[in-house]
């Protein structure tokens, strides 16, 4: 049985490197019985060296976000180099929050191509704004797995994992929650635009996860009915007893 990938998205939280140790020492707790899930973490950049010195066994931690240049004079980026030098190799690329930013496809291609290059395991998201009765949306979704893995080649695919997050379903101002339902339509519409970029095998190699305002009363429906290769976790990643209560139903 392949194991269940959750992760944790901290976002700009917590406040201090106390807060931040003191979540981590928490889940260490709670998650320690779990069996089927893959824990991923990722705090912002500031606390992972503080984070590390925990000496974590079943939780790992990821990056948040990194940049699409390996070095050079770029204020305020953190190179993929950096990131590993942690020992860090699970990132997150392309949150609906970093596009809203700026992020472009293409910013974001160049960042899973560098990724991949260097056996890192990018966590591309990908999401709509909103849906329609006519289909568009799925038109949205295609292009952007078409643009954002333009050029990745066959053989670096295998370590990719995608987050679909709807963004019409996330934040407070989130419009209603996605089912389980209409996630099981886009993991499968996914497969099938990746399994005519590449092929069918590939295609069902590529874990796909759900994200867009989880939290422990619809998660094990996602994981189960929805048939989600993992979760990706934010406002309740950083609490700890709502993240370990969904880490619990991985089972």
């Amino acid at each position: 049985m392949l194991k269940k990938l959750i992760i944790g998205n901290w976002k700009m939280n917590p406040k201090s490197e106390k807060e931040a140790l003191a979540i981590v020492r928490s889940l260490i707790t709670s998650t320690k019985n779990s069996k089927n899930a893959e824990i991923v973490i990722c705090p912002p950049f500031p606390f992972f060296s503080c984070i590390q010195k925990l000496k974590l066994k079943k939780i790992k931690i990821g990056a948040q976000d990194m940049s699409e240049e390996s070095e050079g004079a770029h204020t305020g980026e953190v190179s993929l180099r950096m990131i590993h030098s942690f020992g860090v190799k699970t990132i997150i690329i392309g949150h609906s929050e970093r596009r809203a930013g700026g992020d472009t496809n293409m910013r974001v291609n160049k960042k899973i191509s560098l990724a991949l290059k260097s056996k890192t395991i990018p966590v591309l998201c990908i999401g709509e704004s909103s849906r329609d009765t006519t289909g568009f949306y799925l038109g949205f979704i295609k292009d952007q797995l078409h643009e954002c893995l333009a050029g990745v080649p066959k053989s670096q695919i295998k370590d990719l994992v995608i987050a679909y997050e709807p963004l019409w379903a996330i934040g407070k101002n989130a419009l209603r929650e996605a089912t389980p339902e209409e996630f099981i339509e886009m993991r499968i519409f996914i497969r099938r635009v990746l399994s005519d970029m590449y092929d069918t095998k590939v295609a069902h190699t590529i874990p796909v996860l759900y994200g867009g305002s989880v939290h422990p009363e619809n998660a094990d429906a996602f994981l189960t009915t929805g048939e989600a290769d993992g979760l990706l976790v934010g406002r309740d990643s950083i609490i700890p007893k709502k993240f370990a209560a969904i880490v619990a139903c991985v089972h």
